[in-house]
């Protein structure tokens, strides 16, 4: 497929933003990195391969393209350097609107005029964020999942002066990658797939929080009713519990409603900088969680 632009910039890089690198730079896009942190990329890259390993999983990227991809993707610490002659722009920082808000400005005040913003906020409306870029006409949501394990899908929204050009070249860029796009016509919190997940683990949080079942049979149940590798609770342990519980608060800001806050129980965990995958330990221990044994689906046989 026809790549609607060339360059392509990722400001952050945790496990979203790798990712989306990798994708990127497979699809023949010239791909820049961008993190305040010296080595941040190298560092997520090894996590992730060897989360996947540990688990069993072939990539969608296969293995032996790995280093390749690597090799091509050039990482900097320098914003200038990331957004000189960027074509599109992927912000993938922390769940927090101040923070966004003021990459936005920056990303505005150095990327070249025609440059389109995206955001991979996995709960935040880019109309949140979009005045600060100084380009509201150009800005979009474009949320991903977890594209190396085979959710290929993103969620695709435009903000409240979003020209429809803009999100098509959006769309074209997702399909580029071999994306499904799934287009958000109207603002909601969560995008779509999103929405229905988040109602999925609110749900689970507060089963767990409140003692009425144990999260493993929580993720057993999942598993089994749907074929899937992992539950509610191993996903969460791989996007970050800190990020689940940033999302939980962008839903309370909004409502007040206290069912919306995320529960203590959960606070506790982050508290004791148990945050999933990326600390080696969260519902489960990493690299080697209890879910991938042969018989936690049946622990008694």
């Amino acid at each position: 497929m026809d790549k609607p632009f060339e360059r392509v910039t990722v400001v952050g890089s945790g496990i979203l933003g790798t990712q989306i690198a990798m994708f990127a730079v497979h699809a023949g896009y010239a791909v820049r990195v961008y993190d305040t942190r010296q080595g941040a990329f190298e560092q997520t890259f090894a996590k992730l391969r060897a989360d996947l390993e540990a688990k069993g999983i072939e990539p969608v990227i296969a293995w032996d393209k790995w280093q390749g991809c690597k090799e091509a993707i050039r990482f900097t610490t320098d914003l200038k350097t990331a957004l000189g002659d960027a074509d599109f722009v992927v912000e993938a920082v922390t769940e927090d609107l101040g923070v966004k808000r003021e990459v936005f400005k920056e990303m505005g005040e150095i990327a070249p005029p025609q440059a389109i913003f995206a955001t991979n906020s996995s709960s935040l409306p880019v109309s949140r964020m979009e005045a600060s870029s100084g380009r509201p006409e150009r800005c979009l949501n474009t949320h991903f999942y977890m594209p190396l394990q085979g959710i290929m899908m993103a969620d695709l929204m435009g903000g409240t002066k979003t020209l429809p050009e803009i999100l098509d070249k959006g769309e074209k860029w997702l399909r580029s990658m071999g994306f499904v796009p799934l287009r958000v016509k109207k603002e909601i919190l969560g995008f779509c797939f999103n929405s229905v997940w988040r109602a999925i683990k609110k749900q689970s949080l507060y089963m767990w929080a409140n003692d009425f079942v144990d999260f493993r049979d929580i993720d057993r149940a999942w598993r089994l009713f749907t074929g899937a590798r992992w539950g509610p609770f191993g996903l969460m342990d791989t996007v970050g519990l800190d990020t689940v519980a940033n999302i939980e608060m962008v839903y309370y800001d909004k409502s007040q409603d206290p069912r919306d806050k995320p529960p203590e129980r959960l606070l506790e965990k982050i508290e004791k900088g148990e945050l999933g995958v990326k600390t080696g330990k969260g519902f489960y221990s990493y690299p080697d969680p209890e879910y991938l044994d042969p018989d936690f689906l049946n622990p008694e046989k």
